[in-house]
């Protein structure tokens, strides 16, 4: 058995290699411990899967794990998004949840995300009690199982259909009405994955015009990640920019939790944009207060609409998990992070693409603009913000000299000073005039992940190419 580590949402591993059927036993078992010490165990465990080669088979495995150790199951009843099964962990008061997910992750690979009875992702005191659990059990059979007609017998486990009362919570978010009344027509793109029959269902249910594209199971996802990013829905971005009556594209990635967004004229719009257009929108046309969570990587965007509108921003690590935590206390309107991720006040405390989709398609229908027409009328009130990742590659030499340069960081870079290094999650750079630099260090692989915000295309590419000297030199 292969060493169980957490990222920053869940374990995943390539197919047959880590993520085996015996590691899956293991880490189940691991969990059911976990949720025993922890006085959660009695009140049962929402299992789902995504659309992935043997979710099912994978989930009706645990059911038959944690049964063993006398634990409910709440199974459900075909691939389900993130974000719903979080849902459905609030709705039972359930101890938890797990769900067989790699996300956007492509079709070789798996994965395991226990969510605990908060409904966000299990932050990093909770998966690492897991994984030692589950990594001292390495080369024993360990774990306790039941049949699965015995389990049902007993009542430990239950099928459930989780759409109708997260469609419940979602039409109290979404101004479905307003989009039905704009007249629009919106495109939609599941990917294949675990937002068919949301997404598409939500919208024509309300009376909206859709179309919908990659809307069949297919494990394989067409070939590419199930990541709604510009590169892998060229497709989709085809659909949009040829079809003149089409107003808007909206996708899902892999398990629902990410969302891409596609202009009416096919201009894919950076996650990063949406995140202050929606703030913006919220704030302004809907009326409401709060402040503003976002990851230390993602775009200060989102901070110049707060402070236009007299709102404080809280800077988190890498992650939702942390976002999910203000969401759960009650401390934000809105949280987001720049790989797609985003919930609102009211909503689970896990990200949810199906709601940014939604909630995009309603702001274009209010306001009656593009995208591009709202990004301009927002860059003319708060500046112009612009952002990317790059991944640079380590060799041993590159790396070790790389770690001792971020123990005594410059004084300037890119003939910029810094003013302020935040260190809550890989080093930032924070220079005189708000632009920035980020330097995050892969866990997992010899990559440093270098982020760069500047207030122009060239500035941008100013900053990215003083961050790789940086890395070089």
């Amino acid at each position: 058995m292969s060493r169980i580590a957490f990222g920053t949402s869940g374990w995943r591993g390539i197919f047959c290699e880590e993520f085996t059927m015996e590691n899956v036993r293991v880490l189940t078992q691991a969990i059911a411990d976990h949720l025993r010490d922890v006085g959660q165990a009695d009140r049962g465990v929402v299992v789902g899967y995504d659309a992935r080669f043997m979710g099912r088979h994978f989930a009706r495995e645990t059911v038959r794990i944690l049964a063993g150790s006398g634990i409910k199951s709440f199974l459900c009843n075909r691939d389900v998004p993130t974000p719903v099964i979080a849902f459905e962990i609030l709705k039972r008061k359930a101890g938890g949840g797990i769900n067989f997910t790699a996300s956007h992750n492509p079709f070789d690979y798996n994965g395991m995300k226990f969510s605990p009875a908060w409904g966000g992702p299990a932050l990093p005191e909770t998966t690492k009690d897991i994984e030692n659990r589950a990594n001292a059990m390495t080369g024993e059979i360990c774990y306790k199982e039941m049949p699965m007609d015995q389990v049902f017998g007993e009542g430990l486990a239950e099928e459930i259909d989780a759409r109708p009362s997260y469609f419940e919570a979602i039409r109290k978010l979404i101004d479905f009405d307003a989009i039905a009344r704009a007249g629009i027509l919106v495109a939609v793109n599941p990917l294949y994955g675990t937002a068919r029959g949301y997404l598409d269902a939500l919208l024509r249910e309300a009376g909206v015009k859709v179309v919908v594209m990659n809307d069949h199971l297919d494990p394989y996802f067409g070939g590419h990640p199930p990541e709604p990013a510009e590169e892998h829905i060229g497709d989709f971005i085809d659909l949009v920019r040829n079809d003149p009556k089409i107003t808007l594209g909206v996708a899902a990635d892999g398990d629902a939790d990410r969302y891409g967004i596609v202009d009416r004229d096919g201009a894919f719009i950076e996650p990063n944009y949406i995140l202050a257009l929606l703030t913006d929108y919220l704030v302004r046309s809907r009326g409401k207060r709060g402040n503003i969570a976002r990851s230390v990587a993602t775009s200060h965007f989102v901070d110049a609409v707060a402070a236009h509108h007299g709102l404080e921003v809280l800077e988190t690590p890498v992650g939702f998990k942390y976002i999910g935590e203000f969401i759960r206390d009650d401390k934000i309107l809105i949280g987001g992070e720049e790989s797609a991720g985003m919930s609102v006040r009211g909503h689970v405390p896990e990200k949810d693409g199906i709601l940014a989709c939604l909630l995009t398609a309603e702001m274009v229908a209010v306001e009656g603009r593009t995208l591009k027409e709202l990004l301009r009328d927002l860059y003319g009130r708060v500046g112009e913000f612009h952002t990317r990742r790059e991944n640079i590659r380590l060799s041993a030499d590159l790396s070790e000299g790389f770690e001792e340069k971020l123990k005594s960081p410059p004084s300037r870079l890119a003939e910029k000073k810094i003013a302020r290094v935040i260190t809550i999650d890989g080093s930032k750079f924070l220079f005189e005039d708000g632009t920035w630099v980020l330097f995050r260090k892969s866990g997992t692989e010899p990559v440093v992940r270098v982020y760069a915000e500047g207030r122009s295309a060239g500035e941008l590419e100013t900053l990215i190419r003083a961050a790789d000297n940086f890395i070089r030199g």
